[in-house]
């Protein structure tokens, strides 16, 4: 495993992150019960991993409640990273009530005494660009002691310069991958200001591991996609995989964002142990700059101006 000192946290960082929203989420995905998620967090730490991202929302609760069950005991050497802003139905509230319930909510989920970071779950323009109390609250936990850091989880380079003028913000958690590339015009301020930076969706819902094609079929959340957009992720897939001639594209999709100083941590979600290995393999992929430069020409000459929703 590989790791990035951050001079805002005290702790080793490790490169590959575990995504937890499939973690014991059994209303998106099916077939993992408590024990096998716990399990799989375990193997997870045997293997290097000390970043793991969850969320109040993810599997209804299920997800804080394991690795509050398997990390107890690992709090000096493990960063967990959760949210607010949605609660465990899924019911979105940014009250400044009901994101200081929640912080205490989590904290005994996840067992802990302090959390290591809360980020606010993708709120508003309002909120973001300083505008209410939100961050102030977020600041009077953190020198409470309640929480060691704070943050927002955004998508967009419009959001991240708002945040970047209206707070010294921590963490900032970012949808960034091979397809939606926009916000790295902002990552030499993010990695000057030695923000902790996690990249979220880096397989682009999949589509970034490779496995999926025009004649792929899709359920739950993934039933969002038109048939045009299939067909036109499908388009850049292809193209992707001709730059780099292979069709397994995981390694390629991760190495691609940690070629990036600013990146902290990139957390793929895991669902099972063959993904676990499979993400950290990854790490032995060396992109070259050749590749690299291929990819972002891709996305200047083409990508960009396309209309692609996440």
């Amino acid at each position: 495993m590989e790791y990035r000192e951050n001079k805002r946290f005290d702790k080793a960082i490790s490169r590959i992150g575990f995504g937890a929203w499939q973690l014991g989420n059994n209303l998106d995905f099916s077939g993992m019960t408590e024990e096998e998620g716990i399990k799989l967090v375990r193997e997870a730490v045997n293997k290097g991993v000390t970043f793991f991202d969850t969320a109040p929302n993810y599997g209804n609760g299920m997800s804080e409640k394991i690795l509050g069950n398997a990390l107890e005991g690992l709090d000096s050497d493990i960063f967990i990273n959760t949210k607010t802003g949605h609660d465990r139905t899924g019911k979105i509230d940014f009250s400044l009530e009901s994101i200081t319930q929640s912080i205490y909510k989590s904290l005994d989920a996840l067992k802990r005494e302090e959390l290591d970071s809360v980020i606010l779950h993708n709120p508003n323009g309002e909120i973001l660009r300083g505008e209410t109390e939100h961050y102030s609250r977020l600041i009077s936990l953190k020198k409470q002691g309640v929480i060691d850091g704070y943050g927002v989880s955004i998508d967009t380079p419009q959001e991240l310069r708002w945040v970047l003028d209206s707070s010294d913000v921590d963490v900032i958690e970012i949808m960034f991958n091979i397809i939606h590339q926009s916000p790295k015009v902002l990552f030499d301020e993010v990695r000057k200001r030695d923000i902790l930076l996690i990249v979220k969706i880096p397989f682009d819902s999949g589509w970034l591991t490779g496995k999926y094609d025009k004649n792929s079929t899709f359920e739950g959340i993934r039933s969002r996609w038109s048939g045009e957009d299939i067909e036109l992720r499908s388009e850049l897939v292809g193209e992707i995989k001709e730059i780099v001639g292979q069709n397994d594209l995981v390694p390629l999709a991760l190495s691609f964002i940690l070629s990036f100083d600013a990146v902290t941590t990139v957390i793929p979600g895991i669902r099972n142990k063959a993904q676990l290995d499979s993400n950290i393999d990854a790490l032995n992929y060396k992109l070259d700059k050749e590749t690299k430069s291929q990819l972002e020409d891709l996305y200047n000459s083409r990508i960009s101006k396309l209309d692609i929703p996440w």
